[in-house]
């Protein structure tokens, strides 16, 4: 059983920012859209928006202990794209709705249930904020957020934000979906640094990487 975390935040927030520390250390990207990285250095991985290939990455040992899928929300974003003109009406756009939900479920679902059990995978995307004000991964319509409540797929769910610094927050704050158990963090705002939070889970749960501590320390 593999451990997926949500991270979510607006363009600019530090998102993939918080990568940079992960250079040289046992992390893989699987990029949805092809763009550079914001940092110097180069990260393992490939750019890929096929669902049957990150979920063989996600369950395959050859690939490292963390992955990060960056800019997950295009995977949902470019199907519709790809699928709303020759869907037709009626039934045929619910049905295309249901596909886009089952699609990234059934990603999520790998991550839990076939990864292997020391692998955590990080799920980048977009925020939204729907129209009672709560603030929340960015889909595709109402019929995809009614069908799969992401966010409750996931036991941790980061939020980045950028106000006098970048960095992650941990808990349920100004109306965000953030969340983590109560003691893994030191507290609510911590360093946008994903080899940090990584280190961290991996402490929490008993499943260290020690070639990531290693080099932390270094």
């Amino acid at each position: 059983m593999g451990i997926p975390v949500l991270i979510i935040g607006k363009s600019g927030s530090g998102k993939s920012r918080s990568l940079k520390n992960c250079v040289g250390k046992d992390f893989g990207v699987i990029r949805v859209l092809n763009k550079p990285l914001p940092f110097r250095g180069k990260l393992p991985g490939n750019v890929c928006n096929d669902y049957g290939k990150i979920k063989n990455a996600i369950k395959d040992n050859r690939w490292p202990k963390s992955i990060v899928i960056d800019d997950a929300g295009y995977l949902i974003t470019g199907q519709f794209m790809e699928g709303h003109n020759t869907t037709g009406k009626g039934n045929a756009v619910f049905s295309l709705y249901n596909q886009l939900a089952d699609d990234f479920y059934r990603l999520i679902r790998t991550i839990a249930d076939d990864a292997p059990a020391d692998r955590i995978v990080y799920v980048i995307m977009h925020e939204d904020t729907n129209e009672f004000g709560d603030i929340k991964p960015k889909t595709i319509g109402k019929l995809l957020d009614e069908k799969v409540c992401l966010e409750g797929m996931f036991t941790i769910v980061l939020r980045a934000v950028k106000g006098e610094r970048y960095m992650f927050v941990t808990q349920s704050r100004d109306g965000a979906v953030s969340k983590s158990p109560d003691d893994m963090f030191e507290s609510v705002e911590i360093d946008n640094d994903l080899l940090y939070v990584d280190n961290t889970i991996r402490e929490y749960y008993g499943i260290e990487n020690p070639k990531n501590k290693e080099s932390e320390g270094k």
